[in-house]
């Protein structure tokens, strides 16, 4: 059996989860979700869990069993304690601020760039601008948000100047060597 897929999601106390056939809505303090589970996984709210089956051991069905279970299981995590994902920004006037609801970023270039945020999703900048965080109720938005700000500049190897993960480490390399005589 999936080892993902047959663990329970539990459900917290301020989450109410609704399940009609293939459509699982999920509710909380933070917001309101929705997941269509593929027509093979079936959903069953036991006490305060939900389980998830399939039909049947074949690969298709495996894999299914685990995404399903761990797309729920990020709704309803999403719509208790949401999700947050930070990037630093490093280099010499290199900052973001937040402005309104907007994101304006200095990043080198010529022109200030305004990111305005999707629905659901809230920025806040520390330390002078150079820690940004991106908070919401879908982990996926989040993490294609925060993927489209670190293109604007990726960290590059020899200063490590750019947009990064908080998390991600940058191997550094050599600068050029001396003149050798």
């Amino acid at each position: 059996m999936s080892r993902i897929g047959k663990k329970p999601i539990a459900i917290p106390a301020k989450v109410n989860v609704t399940i009609n056939g293939s459509d699982v809505t999920v509710k909380g303090p933070k917001g309101e979700m929705s997941l269509t589970l593929p027509p093979e996984i079936s959903a069953k709210q036991e006490g305060s869990e939900i389980v998830l089956e399939r039909p049947s051991d074949q690969r298709h069905h495996r894999a299914l069993h685990g995404l399903a279970r761990a797309l729920l299981a990020n709704n309803v995590q999403g719509v208790s304690a949401g999700f947050r994902r930070t990037l630093v920004i490093n280099g010499v006037g290199y900052n973001g601020d937040v402005r309104g609801k907007d994101l304006v970023l200095k990043l080198g270039f010529s022109h200030e760039v305004v990111i305005n945020p999707p629905a659901g999703i809230t920025f806040t900048a520390e330390e002078k601008g150079t820690v940004i965080h991106i908070d919401g109720t879908d982990k996926q938005l989040i993490g294609q948000v925060a993927a489209n700000i670190r293109k604007l500049r990726p960290p590059e190897p020899y200063l490590g100047k750019g947009v990064r993960y908080s998390d991600e480490v940058i191997r550094r390399k050599a600068g050029k060597a001396g003149k050798a005589k």
